[in-house]
């Protein structure tokens, strides 16, 4: 039985057989290897291939190699941009490409891995290409309109639980959605079960972005790959403050000037000593399992073989059981 890791090492495959670094100009290009090159976990492509394979065999793996290679660039290209909006410093625990070159280099090879992906997701069969480029650039819109309520969310005092759930399924959920539902395309499925497999993706990304919020403060930076309440640090609307900011006035206030007030190491434990005292942290757990269960519920109501649903629910459990 093969695994996600099995395909995420196809997707590699995939991604060195683009021959990146030999285009010019060097200056242009080497940002967009050194990005790809940085570490990540090829699980969007990972998941096209794992997808079209379930439903189509070994010709729908074959068909969907260079759609799987956009959507990580994709993926990608949208780290570049997020890194130069939030001036993040470290990405996988290496420099930024904003940060190692400059915000301009950033802006630019972001824009060419767009294009890049783009042109990637078309070389698909014929029959199969309006559909996959309407999936595919319906998710865009959403990834972008996902990281506009993010950055407005930064100076709104009118988030809830509800409108965060929905920024995030946009900015993760709709990514990974697309990844499921352009494998389902390309593997011959019909709508039913691409719209499962779509449902699939998105829960199953809302889960694991849940799961990152609470690693940002619960985790181990060792093993999390980055400093640990970076995103208290940085006044990041996560679930746990979304949460926190729905608490009895007393605890918002209190909140709101712990958050103000204090800087570093004092902030982090200051505000995390509120997070538990709202047991923000088991909370959050639960919320990763409804959406872990949602995400199942759809793989459940799909066509395929339980051994052929074996591997998407050991996915599951990897996404939402992770430490890093």
């Amino acid at each position: 039985m093969k695994k996600i890791s099995d395909y995420a090492s196809e997707a590699e495959l995939a991604l060195r057989q683009l021959a990146i670094s030999e285009k010019e100009p060097a200056s242009l290009y080497s940002p967009i290897v050194y990005a790809l090159t940085s570490g990540g976990k090829r699980l969007r492509p990972g998941l096209v291939m794992m997808v079209a394979e379930s439903y189509g065999g070994a010709s729908a793996l074959e068909a969907c190699q260079k759609a799987a290679a956009g959507i990580e660039m994709f993926h990608n290209f949208t780290l570049l941009h997020d890194d130069v909006m939030d001036k993040s410093e470290k990405r996988r625990g290496h420099d930024s490409v904003w940060y190692k070159w400059n915000a301009n280099t950033a802006i630019l090879s972001g824009d060419t891995m767009l294009t890049l992906a783009t042109k990637l997701v078309t070389e698909v069969p014929d029959d199969k290409l309006r559909r996959v480029i309407d999936t595919f650039n319906d998710m865009a819109l959403e990834v972008y309109e996902g990281q506009q309520l993010d950055l407005d969310f930064e100076t709104s005092e009118t988030i809830n639980s509800d409108t965060y759930i929905e920024m995030i399924r946009k900015k993760t959920g709709a990514l990974l959605g697309a990844a499921a539902g352009i494998g389902a395309i390309l593997g011959n499925a019909s709508d039913k079960e691409i719209g499962l497999m779509t449902t699939f993706g998105e829960m199953l990304g809302i889960a694991f972005q849940i799961q990152d919020d609470w690693l940002d403060t619960y985790g181990d930076s060792a093993t999390f790959g980055k400093p640990i309440g970076g995103d208290i640090l940085n006044d990041k609307k996560t679930f746990l403050l979304v949460k926190a900011l729905e608490a009895d006035k007393g605890t918002v206030d209190a909140l709101k000037v712990t958050m103000k007030e204090l800087k570093g190491e004092a902030k982090i434990k200051a505000v995390t000593r509120i997070y538990d005292k709202l047991n923000l942290s088991e909370e959050t757990k639960k919320s990763v399992a409804f959406y872990t269960k949602l995400a199942l519920k759809a793989l459940k109501a799909t066509s395929l073989s339980e051994e052929a649903k074996e591997p998407f629910r050991l996915l599951v459990e990897k996404l939402t059981g992770r430490k890093k």
